[in-house]
């Protein structure tokens, strides 16, 4: 009987704890507005730019009746979400933004999917850019295909563009509707003419599938006069595929690799132990030396003792998962960036920086130093006892990361050692020594000149999405669980 009274108290105060607002009073939260005040609760407690927003003070609302007025103005969680951020970007579109990166779902499982990899997909990686600068029209353009989908099967390739979707013209407006809303469409593809894009008569139909992406694309060696070079284009730094990561640092290991070219140009970034392990295998003589530090907001910096504050540092490892790490113990690392290359991506070469020579080519990164992680509606904002009247989750920004160096402030992006953009039109073959960013790559490695450049044959369009930005996570660094000394 004991137990039970016991068991009857718990399952109250935990629903009690679902109901209330961190003890403002003791006036119960309505159903309809638990969402709402959920993403209150998470953001005062978690954000980053807590202190920066009046709505997310502490003292703002003298208690849960006067923050569920306030917490009725609002018709969506989303709309709610939006005016608690500190100048997101969709209302400073132009440039004065803070909060670039913070987002919120309506069904976390979609969420811890993609956070992993797994999408709804038709198989093409792609970039849309403005056909020329300040147009409304877009022009999109293959950057890979994602092996075993749908459009591994069909006649399209890197570097074809294409204008329209179902016959539709692309432009700034409909670009969401056409690619995201629908399971299946054509894509028309077209050419350059003299900065001109004309339909060419052919067209591509695609299905999107559940598709996990390998982030691991493409591990071979190239031999190049006495220097055996690992080449490693990597994705996505998708937690699940960390023992294919370390297999792959296994085989260019075995093979005796004298140097090793990691091209991060696609990959948008993801898990952070993904990355410390990353940096772990191309190194491997700094184990135990801090990698990374983590600062979060100033409420919760303040709360901590100075044990707790020394466990936020990311250190180098030598194993996991009970498994041995296979280290290259490199002193130069030779890294290959565009555009699109975020937020863990730059932690990797921020990391390493302090401690070997990084060497840069290609073009600026994003410049993404700050991070998340998934936020739930429970009474410690993980997963455990989670709500269950709904599935909203949050993956708000919470913590901003340096180097051990202290560095951290790159908003601008990391900019390369060797500068040089990736044209359409002379995209080349990723994995192929003639295409021009691995060339370049190579040559700096070897001393030799790089062979084909040929600027005068590409075109640069202005930058506009790109598919993985367009799935939410696609510049994404974050941390899988909430640090338990919060």
């Amino acid at each position: 009987m004991k137990k039970i009274l016991i068991s009857l108290v718990y399952f109250l105060l935990i629903a009690s704890s679902l109901q209330s607002c961190d003890d403002k009073d003791d006036v119960a939260t309505p159903k309809d507005l638990q969402i709402n005040n959920f993403i209150w609760r998470g953001l005062n407690k978690v954000y980053l730019w807590q202190a920066d927003v009046t709505n997310l003070a502490d003292n703002r609302f003298a208690g849960q009746e006067d923050l569920n007025s306030f917490l009725k103005g609002y018709s969506t969680p989303e709309d709610l979400f939006q005016d608690l951020l500190n100048k997101p970007v969709s209302k400073y579109p132009k440039g004065e933004a803070v909060d670039r990166f913070s987002w919120i779902v309506d069904d976390y499982t979609i969420l811890e999917q993609e956070l992993n990899g797994i999408t709804k997909n038709s198989g093409i990686d792609f970039r849309l850019g403005r056909q020329s600068e300040g147009s409304d029209n877009l022009v999109g353009y293959i950057r890979y295909i994602i092996p075993n989908s749908d459009a591994s099967n069909k006649d399209i390739k890197r570097g074809d563009l294409f204008t329209s979707v179902n016959g539709t013209p692309l432009t700034v407006s409909n670009y969401e509707q056409l690619l995201l809303d629908s399971d299946s469409y054509t894509l028309n593809l077209a050419n350059n003419d003299n900065g001109s894009y004309v339909l060419n008569g052919k067209s591509v139909s695609l299905t999107k599938t559940v598709l996990e992406e390998n982030p691991i694309l493409i591990n071979k060696i190239i031999t190049s006069g006495s220097h055996k070079i690992g080449y490693l284009m990597y994705n996505g730094f998708y937690a699940e595929y960390d023992d294919e990561l370390n297999q792959a640092f296994g085989k260019l290991k075995t093979e005796g690799v004298t140097d090793l070219v990691l091209d991060l140009r696609y990959n948008g970034g993801g898990s952070v132990r993904s990355a410390i392990r990353l940096a772990s295998m191309i190194t491997g003589q700094f184990t135990d030396d801090i990698f990374a530090k983590t600062q979060y907001n100033a409420k919760q910096m303040n709360s901590l003792s100075s044990s707790q504050l020394e466990s936020l540092n990311s250190r180098f490892v030598s194993s996991f998962d009970g498994k041995a790490i296979n280290s290259l113990k490199l002193n130069t690392l030779y890294v290959i960036t565009t555009g699109s290359t975020a937020s863990a991506s730059e932690l990797v070469i921020n990391g390493l920086v302090p401690y070997i020579n990084v060497v840069q080519v290609g073009e600026t990164t994003v410049g993404k130093n700050v991070g998340s992680y998934t936020v739930y509606d429970s009474p410690t904002l993980s997963k455990t006892q989670v709500n269950p009247i709904h599935k909203y989750a949050m993956q708000p920004l919470v913590f901003k990361i340096s180097n051990s160096a202290n560095f951290g402030d790159y908003t601008g992006g990391l900019k390369p050692t060797y500068p040089q953009n990736e044209l359409v039109g002379t995209y080349g073959v990723l994995g192929n020594e003639s295409e021009p960013l691995l060339n370049l790559a190579i040559s700096k490695i070897t001393g030799s000149t790089s062979k084909r450049i040929q600027t005068e044959k590409g075109f640069v369009l202005p930058y506009f999405t790109d598919s993985k930005s367009m799935r939410r996570f696609g510049k994404e660094m974050y941390f899988e669980t909430i640090p338990k000394e919060f």
